[in-house]
């Protein structure tokens, strides 16, 4: 048994490069996927950035299946939640207990950083929620503002991380 397990990445490899999809030539890796950063430096000031997802590998997911690219942004141990927000709701100023990513799959969603950055979300978008630790400033504001836009219910798919760590720093997930 040990030996065979020793050559499972050399026989992975192997299968990859014979795929039929990469006969010719191995796909280029992707130019990243965009999400938001929602972070909190060391003030805990929270402040939103743009960032890419890179930094992909090339790997089978099945063994039927063909290559892919594939970022583990975050690990471990974690939880889906699917809210569906009422039309007109917002969520007042608060910070998450857990690092988690959100991706709106039905209407448009907006997020607000304590630095005033405000971005709306449509399906599809994805924001990496890591305020965790936010610090309440003058005016009560911690963390973020979040809410619906337009008068319709918004729905996001919500990925909770029990034991992630912020990183207190912007697009450290690429």
């Amino acid at each position: 048994m040990p030996f065979r397990r020793s050559l499972a990445p050399l026989v992975c490899s192997l299968a990859i490069l014979s795929s039929p999809a990469l006969a010719a030539a191995p796909p280029e890796q992707p130019a990243g996927v965009p999400y938001w950063d929602n972070w909190t430096d060391e003030q805990g000031v929270s402040h939103l950035t743009k960032c890419k997802l890179r930094n992909f590998t090339l790997r089978q997911l099945a063994p039927h299946a063909d290559p892919q690219w594939v970022n583990h942004a975050q690990q471990g141990q974690a939880r889906m939640v699917t809210s569906v927000q009422p039309a007109h709701w917002k969520g007042g100023w608060h910070a998450p207990e857990s690092v988690q990513w959100i991706i709106p799959i039905q209407g448009v969603w907006f997020v607000q950083s304590m630095d005033g950055t405000r971005v709306e979300l449509n399906p599809g978008d994805a924001l990496l929620s890591e305020d965790v630790g936010a610090k309440a400033d003058r005016d009560g504001h911690i963390g973020h503002l979040s809410g619906n836009v337009g008068d319709a219910p918004v729905a996001l798919m919500i990925t909770q991380f029990a034991s992630a760590t912020p990183s207190h720093k912007p697009c450290l997930t690429e």
